[in-house]
């Protein structure tokens, strides 16, 4: 129902009026009287007895007669909800869209057939070709894919879903943006031909996204590509739920109770029986973990078709580096990089630029005293919007005319972060090239052919047509030094999505030490040595997802109660807590991995006792992606 309380959160029964008898179907949506109120809800299952031993009160207007919720996505719903600590009805309302009436007066069509590819390139993968057998006999493999790099992997996956509706199962495949969704779209089509996919996608708006949902509903198509809500697609017979990148944090819902889509995946492929991919360039130590507890196998190729396929990648960031530079180590980029660019562009190839941050020079510092650069009337941090342009607040976007130094009086700034605009004017004076920008406000879907340079932020580098002759990871510290759990694993990831576009004959310059072993994972092209690694570092200091971890975020002091409410025999431990801001704060409970499913169950069970109190609301994550 439409009822998100905590305390609500169970089936209900109804009697069904004579007039609707045969019409009212399970996964179609109803209207039923709720108190006072006239509310929405699904009808999850017919019985001819009820349990109840009150009056039954009437089913008041069947609202649709078309099943738009599955048993499995029922179940699954179910089973989300319980995992996130969270209630039925929210998960629901990320798994159907709204109702469009007029998609539902369409005419169905007809479900085409779907040849099995060849899917040759799986190949080159140890237990590639293997994992395709898997599918082409109607088997459940499960895997972690690590791809190559240049790899086209949105075929790839096409290659998969392909093979399996081939045998008769439906595939579900997720991606992180609407980008990838774009090209992931396209590589359907050249594989499986015209009408026998959808996509889905908030992008697509009302009306699509429920015409591409009904499809799936009704058979017309077994395959659904989309971003997170795919991953509750109505796809009958569910044979394979893949999912791209999962270490991209678009994969994380925003709305309550915050699942991950990879999560949704795994526990949709346990309760259908199907295979499941998890696939990307780099790889999670929540991947990883699916490795060692012997869930999944992993998809890697070996040494040797790395060596072919893998650009020539040279860190310069070490001291002995810094000191054979011509530069003395004082430019932003060393002449290693700035001679791999030059190459590149002599061969009329482009070259990709990776910087951390957008905008022109997003934070400053005093030029006297290297003091952080505020606004004098919010405190906020000050950028530069331009060039000879004065410093602006980031906070209160006030232009700071007359800015002074509060530690040492001074007037002038320096740049701490240099942004994409900055770095592409200064690239344009250096080499005299075409220098365009990829961020996420201008983002470019394919990069300029020839002589060009594109200086793109993480995520949104635009592939190049024949691929890129350099690649430069610039102001890599941004990324390392960030105050996160994840950081050297988003930090591999994104340079490992860059690197990835380059040719197998380019140079890869990263300017951090070699001696980094996030930096020695990119070098030998290994990501799963770094998740094994990242994943023992957790293991021994007892974070996620060795150990399961619930984040309380509510107003002074509801966390605390709320976590004093939790059976003492969970033995859940509490880290904190620590203040958001005047008003609220936020608690970590940390528990064994194996009694996560408990956690979950009390802390649903308390929260929705406050909530029958009257209580404040105290927002529940469970595995927050921000630990730190």
């Amino acid at each position: 129902m439409d009822r998100p309380l905590p305390q609500l959160d169970r089936l209900f029964d109804y009697r069904i009026p004579e007039d609707l008898q045969g019409l009212v179907r399970p996964g179609c949506r109803v209207r039923v009287r709720f108190g006072r109120r006239k509310i929405s809800g699904y009808v999850i299952g017919l019985k001819h007895t009820s349990d109840f031993d009150g009056k039954l009160l009437w089913l008041s207007e069947l609202v649709s007669p078309q099943p738009v919720l599955t048993p499995e996505v029922a179940r699954l719903a179910r089973a989300v909800a319980d995992r996130y600590a969270g209630t039925l009805t929210d998960v629901l309302r990320l798994a159907v869209p709204q109702r469009r009436k007029k998609v539902e007066d369409e005419e169905p069509g007809e479900a085409r057939p779907v040849t099995a590819p060849a899917a040759v390139q799986w190949k080159r993968y140890i237990a590639g070709d293997a994992f395709l057998r898997a599918l082409r006999a109607a088997k459940s493999p499960k895997a972690v894919w690590s791809a190559l790099p240049g790899e086209d992997w949105p075929t790839r996956l096409a290659e998969a879903a392909a093979t399996t509706a081939a045998a008769g199962r439906g595939a579900v495949l997720v991606v992180p943006d609407q980008a990838d969704l774009d090209r992931l779209d396209a590589a359907l089509g050249a594989v499986l031909g015209p009408d026998r996919h959808v996509t889905l996608s908030a992008q697509l708006g009302p009306t699509k996204r429920y015409r591409a949902f009904l499809r799936a509903a009704r058979g017309e198509v077994r395959i659904v590509a989309g971003t997170r809500a795919a991953a509750f697609a109505p796809v009958a017979g569910l044979g394979l739920a893949a999912i791209w990148d999962d270490g991209d944090e678009s994969h994380v819902d925003r709305h309550a109770p915050y699942p991950h889509a990879r999560e949704i995946l795994l526990t949709r492929a346990e309760l259908a029986d199907a295979a499941c991919l998890v696939g990307g360039h780099a790889r999670t130590p929540q991947a990883q973990l699916l490795v060692d507890a012997d869930w999944a196998a992993e998809v890697t190729a070996s040494r040797r078709e790395i060596r072919s396929t893998a650009p020539r990648i040279v860190p310069v960031g070490d001291e002995s580096d810094m000191a054979r530079d011509p530069s003395g180590g004082t430019a932003r980029l060393p002449t290693v990089a700035w001679e791999a660019a030059k190459a590149a562009l002599d061969r009329e190839l482009p070259v990709l630029v990776q910087v951390p941050r957008r905008g022109y020079v997003p934070a400053v510092s005093c030029q006297r005293c290297r003091a952080r650069a505020v606004c004098p009337h919010c405190s906020g941090p000050l950028r530069l919007p331009g060039a000879r342009r004065a410093p602006v607040c980031g906070w209160c976007g006030r232009a700071a005319e007359d800015f002074r130094c509060r530690e040492c009086g001074s007037n002038r700034v320096r740049a701490r972060v240099i942004g994409a605009e900055r770095t592409a004017e200064e690239l344009a004076q250096a080499f005299g090239a075409t220098v365009v920008e990829s961020t996420g406000e201008r983002r470019l879907d394919v990069a300029p052919a020839g002589r060009s340079v594109v200086v793109a932020t993480p995520g949104v580098e635009p592939p190049a047509p024949e691929g890129y002759g350099a690649v430069l990871l610039l102001d890599t510290w941004a990324l390392l030094t960030r105050a996160e759990l994840t950081a050297s694993e988003e930090a591999l990831r994104r340079w490992m999505h860059a690197v990835a576009l380059a040719r197998p004959d380019a140079t890869a310059v990263v300017v951090a030490d070699g001696g980094l072993p996030v930096v020695q994972a990119l070098m030998r092209w290994d990501p799963g040595w770094h998740a094994a690694r990242e994943l023992a570092e957790r293991a021994e200091l007892g974070f996620p997802p060795v150990m399961k971890m619930a984040a309380l975020t509510g107003p002074n002091g509801a966390p605390e109660k709320l976590a004093a409410d939790l059976p003492p025999d969970l033995g859940a431990e509490a880290i904190g807590p620590i203040p958001v801001d005047e008003a609220s704060e936020r608690l970590l409970l940390r528990v064994r991995r194996r009694d996560g499913a408990a956690l979950a169950a009390a802390l649903a069970a308390a929260n929705a006792a406050r909530a029958a109190e009257k209580a404040e609301p105290v927002r529940i994550q469970i595995d927050p992606r921000e630990i730190l």
